[in-house]
């Protein structure tokens, strides 16, 4: 009896799973600036996953240096016009060095890409760890945790990162220990956030059902409350990929970040510091990257908080598109006005 009663509810699970999905999609499709820089994204992860490649079609690499293509005469200024542009070197070549700028440029985008991805994904781990145990704990599990987390959002972030980046071996991959560093320092936000969404989920009745069924903690938080902390995390960890670009890129900027010759945006921009009169294009090209990715993300990620949470009205005020998207949530419901006139008849 059982059986015959349980069986019928999965099929109407998945329904409003897949129902649920085609909400979000046509959500963010009704915001014309998320469409857009989702698309800028994806070319920047693209370009990032297809350095080499690129690379090998211009016939350069980021380290071999061309001291030809620099005056020493004049303190290394690249040789010609824009910082040395030709067919050879696209972007022209990086003063001092003559090292390929478009190369740098491109092998840069992987690590500042890949660092704040990385980073992201020990955030995300460590605070929905912490978060869920936090709130399905008992009371002394619930104050140490929530204390914990306490600590480590009050941490300075970068003041930690420099004391802990300064004290490890050199031989360690620094960009492995950039990512691991951020992501260990700064994930006490979305920590706080997964705790306050378990205290509100592990209250609902299907919650308490399944305690009732005799359910672990770790299938409820497996089955019941991980669906429901998707949203808030998905959309908080949407917009920490480019507060973790910057942290990367200042980091790099200080010094203490990625260490040459491996390339990367913010070494790029250290090391740019003092050619801005004489090679503005060595400043810009870095800085401009950099400012486009980290808006983009920042564009994208607002999209998405609002694709998930339609109550919340977008930040932005270009290209959301409100009207499309209400149109959008209130989907083909012009037959109902007909089927009550019908009822009445």
């Amino acid at each position: 009896m059982s059986e015959v009663l349980v069986a019928p509810q999965a099929p109407e699970a998945t329904a409003s799973g897949v129902s649920g999905a085609r909400r979000f999609w046509r959500r963010l499709r009704a915001q014309r600036a998320a469409v857009v820089a989702a698309g800028i994204v994806a070319l920047l992860v693209l370009v990032a996953l297809a350095a080499p490649l690129l690379t090998a079609l211009e016939g350069q690499d980021p380290t071999t240096y061309h001291p030809a293509l620099v005056d020493s005469a004049r303190g290394g200024v690249p040789i010609g016009s824009l910082g040395g542009i030709g067919a050879d070197h696209w972007l022209g070549v990086e003063p001092q060095t003559g090292r390929d700028l478009f190369a740098r440029l491109v092998y840069g985008a992987r690590v500042s890409l890949g660092v704040a991805l990385a980073a992201t994904t020990v955030q995300v781990f460590l605070g929905v760890v912490v978060g869920v145990t936090a709130g399905l704990g008992n009371r002394w599990v619930d104050q140490l945790l929530s204390r914990i987390t306490d600590i480590i959002v009050a941490m300075p972030l970068i003041i930690m990162a420099l004391a802990l980046l300064a004290v490890v071996p050199s031989s360690f991959p620094r960009p492995v220990l950039v990512s691991l560093i951020i992501g260990f320092v700064a994930w006490g936000t979305i920590g706080k956030i997964t705790r306050a969404a378990t205290l509100s989920l592990k209250n609902l009745d299907y919650v308490a059902a399944a305690r009732l069924s005799g359910w672990s903690t770790w299938r409820i938080a497996r089955r019941e409350l991980l669906p429901g902390l998707a949203a808030p995390v998905i959309t908080y960890a949407a917009l920490m990929v480019p507060a973790n670009i910057s942290i990367e890129a200042a980091l790099s900027f200080l010094g203490v970040g990625v260490k040459p010759p491996t390339p990367s945006w913010g070494q790029m921009l250290t090391s740019a510091n003092v050619w801005y009169q004489a090679a503005p294009q060595y400043l810009l090209l870095p800085a401009g990257a950099l400012f486009v990715t980290v808006l983009a993300l920042t564009v994208f990620g607002d999209g998405v908080r609002t694709a998930l949470d339609p109550r919340s009205a977008s930040r932005l005020r270009v290209g959301t598109g409100r009207k499309q998207e209400t149109k959008a949530d209130a989907g083909p419901r012009t037959a109902q006005p007909d089927a009550a006139k019908e009822g009445r008849s």
